[in-house]
């Protein structure tokens, strides 16, 4: 599923997520797995992932960028 991390476009679906791709072959590896639920918005601050709820809380997660290397055949 392809999420948008802008912090203002919201989810469409619940998802149980424990790492974000970006296109440019980079992820960020969530500490545990996170569940989103429809209408919350993500975004990345100098820290790591914030969540703000459709009901306006915010949360913080930990986690870790790592790069992403495919192998080509």
């Amino acid at each position: 599923m392809r999420l948008i991390a802008d912090g203002a476009t919201p989810i469409a679906r619940s998802v149980l997520v424990d790492d974000l791709e970006t296109d440019d072959g980079y992820a960020f590896e969530l500490t545990y797995p996170l569940l989103l639920s429809a209408g919350d918005r993500i975004a990345f601050d100098g820290v790591g992932l914030v969540v703000t709820r459709a009901d306006g809380d915010r949360l913080t997660r930990a986690g870790h960028w790592a790069t992403r290397c495919w192998a080509r055949t």
